[in-house]
């Protein structure tokens, strides 16, 4: 990977951290959280969107799936601090 690459990807985590912040709690997690959040999500929304035979190409595509399985992140931690 290059910078170039590597600076995509953290933009790319940040942004979908912070929309699945403003979908699911109304607001942002701070940029390192929202990176965090993003990067987390996208592992899990490649493996949701794999389970189920998505294809999402290209840099929308990255978003929706890392914003999706950002949701479905905190949705699950919601889950968690509720039991």
């Amino acid at each position: 990977m290059d910078i170039t690459a590597i600076i995509i990807f953290l933009l790319i985590g940040a942004l979908a951290g912070w929309i699945a912040g403003q979908l699911m709690k109304g607001r942002g997690f701070g940029l390192l959280g929202n990176i965090v959040v993003g990067i987390v999500g996208a592992l899990i929304g490649g493996f949701v969107f794999g389970l189920l035979g998505i294809t999402a190409g290209g840099l929308i595509g990255s978003i929706i799936t890392a914003t999706l399985g950002a949701v479905i992140l905190l949705f699950l931690i919601s889950l968690i601090k509720k039991a």
